[in-house]
């Protein structure tokens, strides 16, 4: 297991993206706090023409999980029309349409991104592990982290998260995993 916080990890995970294929599409997939965005956000940008989607934008809720991560195979990674409905949190709602091209590298990040059937369409996938009182604490240290990690929130994307983990086994499907 390889530290995120090591010189050269990010460096390497990319270079192993760009040498699996011609359009290298990377899933990280991890439990809340664990670092994920962390490292989607400094992965992006050395894998050139990189599109990062950020499940955050996709989750329709507190509830939405599972939608989030089907929508991943469904229409994030689809062959077609690539894309995804933005989630306004405020508002409760779906949004606009954003449209994804087909032809470029792609990084998703998020809970519930690596399933078998969007492993199967990935050319590298993430694992990132953290133990729960660190992941507790950085969300607590985010902005949304007190409303988020104070209040039956955590409860019940926990409970998301250990469905998840339980019915598609995102770490043993991983091909890295990382220590957020």
């Amino acid at each position: 297991m390889a530290d995120l916080t090591a010189p050269g990890v990010v460096d390497e995970l990319a270079r192993r993206a760009l040498e699996s294929a011609s359009r290298p599409v990377v899933l990280i997939d991890g439990r809340s706090g664990s670092g994920k965005t962390t490292l989607a956000r400094a992965l992006a940008p050395l894998v050139d023409g990189c599109q990062l989607v950020e499940l955050d934008d996709v989750y329709p809720g507190w509830r939405g999980l599972d939608a989030a991560s089907r929508a991943v195979s469904e229409t994030i990674l689809a062959p077609e029309g690539p894309g995804h409905r933005r989630w306004d949190w405020d508002a409760g709602t779906a949004t606009d349409w954003r449209a994804l091209d087909p032809l470029l590298p792609i990084v998703v990040e998020g809970a519930g991104a690596i399933t078998p059937a969007s492993a199967a369409l990935a050319t590298l996938r993430v694992w990132v592990e953290l133990p729960d009182d660190e992941r507790f604490a950085r969300v607590l240290a985010r902005s949304d982290g007190d409303a988020y990690a104070r209040t039956e929130w955590w409860t019940i994307w926990a409970a998301q998260e250990d469905d998840h983990l339980r019915r598609n086994h995102p770490r043993s499907l991983a091909d890295v995993e990382v220590i957020g």
